[in-house]
Protein backbone atom coordinates (compact mmCIF):
# COMPACT_ATOMS: atom_id res chain seq x y z
CA UNK A 1 0.00 0.00 0.00
CA UNK A 2 2.66 2.43 1.56
CA UNK A 3 6.29 2.13 0.32
CA UNK A 4 9.06 4.45 1.06
CA UNK A 5 12.29 4.47 -0.38
CA UNK A 6 15.47 6.20 0.65
CA UNK A 7 14.05 8.90 2.11
CA UNK A 8 15.25 11.93 3.78
CA UNK A 9 14.36 15.13 4.90
CA UNK A 10 17.28 17.67 5.68
CA UNK A 11 16.64 21.25 7.51
CA UNK A 12 19.42 23.64 7.26
CA UNK A 13 21.58 20.64 6.82
CA UNK A 14 20.31 18.71 9.34
CA UNK A 15 18.84 15.41 8.86
CA UNK A 16 15.56 15.27 10.65
CA UNK A 17 14.42 11.81 8.79
CA UNK A 18 16.62 8.92 7.04
CA UNK A 19 14.37 5.74 6.24
CA UNK A 20 16.45 3.52 3.56
CA UNK A 21 13.35 1.16 2.79
CA UNK A 22 9.82 1.01 4.53
CA UNK A 23 6.65 -0.97 3.49
CA UNK A 24 3.25 -0.90 5.41
CA UNK A 25 0.72 -3.48 3.41
CA UNK A 26 -3.30 -2.84 2.65
CA UNK A 27 -5.12 -3.27 6.38
CA UNK A 28 -1.84 -3.29 8.80
CA UNK A 29 -2.10 -0.89 11.75
CA UNK A 30 1.06 0.73 12.04
CA UNK A 31 2.03 2.33 15.25
CA UNK A 32 4.79 4.99 15.12
CA UNK A 33 6.45 5.88 17.95
CA UNK A 34 9.32 7.89 19.41
CA UNK A 35 10.27 11.03 21.45
CA UNK A 36 9.87 14.68 20.28
CA UNK A 37 12.11 15.66 17.54
CA UNK A 38 12.22 11.66 16.62
CA UNK A 39 10.92 13.32 13.05
CA UNK A 40 7.38 10.96 13.38
CA UNK A 41 4.99 14.24 11.86
CA UNK A 42 7.87 14.94 9.32
CA UNK A 43 7.25 12.04 7.93
CA UNK A 44 3.95 12.03 8.32
CA UNK A 45 3.64 14.87 6.47
CA UNK A 46 6.04 13.57 3.40
CA UNK A 47 3.60 10.73 3.46
CA UNK A 48 0.71 13.49 2.94
CA UNK A 49 2.98 15.29 0.11
CA UNK A 50 2.68 18.57 2.97
CA UNK A 51 6.84 18.48 3.14
CA UNK A 52 9.05 17.27 0.00
CA UNK A 53 11.64 14.90 1.14
CA UNK A 54 15.46 15.95 0.50
CA UNK A 55 15.42 12.65 -1.54
CA UNK A 56 13.79 9.52 -2.08
CA UNK A 57 9.93 9.29 -2.76
CA UNK A 58 7.12 8.28 -0.68
CA UNK A 59 4.74 5.99 -2.90
CA UNK A 60 0.74 4.86 -2.34
CA UNK A 61 -0.27 2.52 -4.59
CA UNK A 62 2.69 2.03 -6.40
CA UNK A 63 2.66 6.10 -7.69
CA UNK A 64 4.93 8.91 -5.99
CA UNK A 65 2.11 10.80 -4.06
CA UNK A 66 4.49 14.08 -4.71
CA UNK A 67 3.84 13.23 -8.75
CA UNK A 68 -0.10 12.43 -8.37
CA UNK A 69 -3.02 13.30 -6.24
CA UNK A 70 -5.37 10.09 -7.07
CA UNK A 71 -4.10 9.08 -3.29
CA UNK A 72 -6.08 11.85 -1.76
CA UNK A 73 -9.04 10.04 -3.15
CA UNK A 74 -8.83 7.79 -0.70
CA UNK A 75 -6.74 9.21 2.12
CA UNK A 76 -7.94 10.52 5.19
CA UNK A 77 -5.68 12.54 7.92
CA UNK A 78 -5.61 14.65 10.95
CA UNK A 79 -2.09 15.67 12.07
CA UNK A 80 -3.59 18.63 14.12
CA UNK A 81 -5.66 21.54 14.07
CA UNK A 82 -5.07 23.39 10.57
CA UNK A 83 -6.53 20.58 8.83
CA UNK A 84 -9.79 22.19 10.23
CA UNK A 85 -11.80 25.20 8.75
CA UNK A 86 -12.11 26.48 12.38
CA UNK A 87 -14.37 29.18 11.94
CA UNK A 88 -17.30 26.81 10.70
CA UNK A 89 -19.47 25.27 13.30
CA UNK A 90 -18.87 21.25 13.90
CA UNK A 91 -22.20 21.06 12.17
CA UNK A 92 -20.98 23.05 9.08
CA UNK A 93 -18.19 21.91 8.61
CA UNK A 94 -19.54 18.27 8.47
CA UNK A 95 -21.85 18.90 6.06
CA UNK A 96 -19.19 20.94 4.19
CA UNK A 97 -17.69 17.30 3.78
CA UNK A 98 -20.26 15.37 3.43
CA UNK A 99 -21.11 17.44 0.43
CA UNK A 100 -17.60 16.82 -0.99
CA UNK A 101 -18.09 13.01 -0.78
CA UNK A 102 -21.56 12.90 -2.41
CA UNK A 103 -23.33 11.95 1.22
CA UNK A 104 -27.28 12.42 1.11
CA UNK A 105 -28.42 14.40 4.20
CA UNK A 106 -29.61 10.78 5.81
CA UNK A 107 -26.24 9.21 4.62
CA UNK A 108 -24.23 11.83 7.09
CA UNK A 109 -26.56 11.44 9.99
CA UNK A 110 -25.68 7.69 9.80
CA UNK A 111 -22.27 8.47 9.43
CA UNK A 112 -22.25 10.82 12.95
CA UNK A 113 -24.20 8.46 15.23
CA UNK A 114 -21.18 5.85 14.65
CA UNK A 115 -19.16 8.78 16.74
CA UNK A 116 -22.24 9.67 19.29
CA UNK A 117 -20.18 8.08 22.65
CA UNK A 118 -16.96 9.59 21.56
CA UNK A 119 -18.40 13.23 20.65
CA UNK A 120 -20.50 12.74 23.86
CA UNK A 121 -23.24 15.92 23.46
CA UNK A 122 -20.26 18.10 23.13
CA UNK A 123 -19.38 18.09 19.34
CA UNK A 124 -23.01 18.54 17.20
CA UNK A 125 -25.91 20.94 17.67
CA UNK A 126 -24.01 23.11 19.33
CA UNK A 127 -23.70 26.92 18.06
CA UNK A 128 -19.75 26.66 18.72
CA UNK A 129 -17.49 27.79 16.26
CA UNK A 130 -14.15 25.11 16.11
CA UNK A 131 -11.77 27.67 17.05
CA UNK A 132 -13.76 27.75 20.07
CA UNK A 133 -13.55 23.75 20.85
CA UNK A 134 -11.48 22.73 23.79
CA UNK A 135 -8.17 20.99 21.81
CA UNK A 136 -9.75 17.49 22.91
CA UNK A 137 -13.22 18.62 21.27
CA UNK A 138 -11.69 19.93 18.12
CA UNK A 139 -9.15 16.60 17.94
CA UNK A 140 -12.69 14.90 17.95
CA UNK A 141 -13.85 16.70 15.39
CA UNK A 142 -10.94 16.08 13.20
CA UNK A 143 -10.62 12.38 13.62
CA UNK A 144 -14.19 11.87 12.32
CA UNK A 145 -13.76 14.14 9.66
CA UNK A 146 -10.44 12.28 8.56
CA UNK A 147 -12.85 8.90 8.61
CA UNK A 148 -15.53 10.31 6.36
CA UNK A 149 -16.07 9.11 2.73
CA UNK A 150 -14.46 5.36 4.09
CA UNK A 151 -11.10 6.30 3.07
CA UNK A 152 -8.90 3.01 2.35
CA UNK A 153 -6.06 4.84 4.56
CA UNK A 154 -5.84 7.18 7.35
CA UNK A 155 -2.54 8.73 9.32
CA UNK A 156 -3.34 10.50 12.50
CA UNK A 157 -0.75 11.83 14.47
CA UNK A 158 -1.34 11.77 18.68
CA UNK A 159 -5.27 10.85 18.41
CA UNK A 160 -4.94 10.29 21.92
CA UNK A 161 -3.78 13.46 23.10
CA UNK A 162 -6.06 16.11 24.92
CA UNK A 163 -8.57 13.35 25.34
CA UNK A 164 -9.74 12.05 28.85
CA UNK A 165 -9.70 8.33 29.93
CA UNK A 166 -13.10 7.78 28.54
CA UNK A 167 -13.14 9.41 25.76
CA UNK A 168 -8.97 7.92 24.44
CA UNK A 169 -11.12 4.23 25.32
CA UNK A 170 -13.93 5.44 23.04
CA UNK A 171 -11.26 6.42 20.21
CA UNK A 172 -9.71 3.35 20.93
CA UNK A 173 -12.36 1.06 20.26
CA UNK A 174 -13.53 3.12 17.52
CA UNK A 175 -10.20 2.97 15.12
CA UNK A 176 -10.34 -1.39 15.59
CA UNK A 177 -13.84 -1.82 14.51
CA UNK A 178 -13.12 0.92 11.59
CA UNK A 179 -10.20 -1.31 10.78
CA UNK A 180 -11.65 -4.58 10.70
CA UNK A 181 -14.92 -3.88 9.03
CA UNK A 182 -13.16 -1.43 6.45
CA UNK A 183 -10.29 -3.03 5.86
CA UNK A 184 -8.76 0.32 6.86
CA UNK A 185 -4.85 0.82 6.65
CA UNK A 186 -4.27 3.15 9.90
CA UNK A 187 -1.39 5.04 10.76
CA UNK A 188 -0.77 6.20 14.10
CA UNK A 189 1.78 8.19 15.61
CA UNK A 190 1.77 8.24 19.75
CA UNK A 191 3.57 9.03 22.64
CA UNK A 192 0.84 6.99 24.19
CA UNK A 193 2.46 3.33 24.54
CA UNK A 194 -0.03 1.85 26.32
CA UNK A 195 -3.17 3.18 23.37
CA UNK A 196 -0.73 2.33 20.14
CA UNK A 197 0.59 -0.93 21.23
CA UNK A 198 -3.53 -1.68 21.83
CA UNK A 199 -4.23 -0.39 18.29
CA UNK A 200 -1.39 -1.42 16.37
CA UNK A 201 -0.46 -4.65 15.40
CA UNK A 202 3.12 -3.43 13.78
CA UNK A 203 5.23 -0.95 15.82
CA UNK A 204 8.33 1.08 14.72
CA UNK A 205 10.39 2.89 16.80
CA UNK A 206 12.29 6.10 14.96
CA UNK A 207 14.89 7.71 16.75
CA UNK A 208 16.38 10.91 15.49
CA UNK A 209 14.97 10.34 12.33
CA UNK A 210 15.84 6.46 11.79
CA UNK A 211 14.00 3.20 12.61
CA UNK A 212 15.62 1.32 15.27
CA UNK A 213 12.98 -0.87 16.17
CA UNK A 214 9.88 -2.52 13.46
CA UNK A 215 8.36 -5.32 15.58
CA UNK A 216 5.18 -7.03 15.15
CA UNK A 217 3.25 -6.54 18.45
CA UNK A 218 2.90 -9.06 21.01
CA UNK A 219 2.22 -9.20 25.03
CA UNK A 220 5.84 -8.59 25.64
CA UNK A 221 5.92 -5.29 22.96
CA UNK A 222 4.83 -2.52 25.91
CA UNK A 223 7.38 -3.41 28.43
CA UNK A 224 10.21 -3.94 25.84
CA UNK A 225 9.06 -0.38 24.59
CA UNK A 226 8.96 0.75 27.75
CA UNK A 227 12.25 -0.36 28.83
CA UNK A 228 13.73 1.40 25.61
CA UNK A 229 12.76 4.67 26.50
CA UNK A 230 13.54 4.28 30.45
CA UNK A 231 17.32 3.92 29.08
CA UNK A 232 16.94 6.31 26.58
Amino acid sequence: MIEVKELSKKYKGVEVVNIPQLSIPKGESFGLVGNNGAGKTTFFRMILDLVRPTSGSVDSKAVNVAKSEDWKNYTGSFLDESFLIDYLTPDEYFEFLASLHGYSTGDLKEFLNRFEELFNDEITGKKKYIRDLSKGNQKKVGIAAALMGNPEVILLDEPFANLDPTTQIRLKNILKEWKETHQLTMLISSHDLNHVTEVCERIVLLEKGQIKQDIHTSESTLKDLEEYFAAY
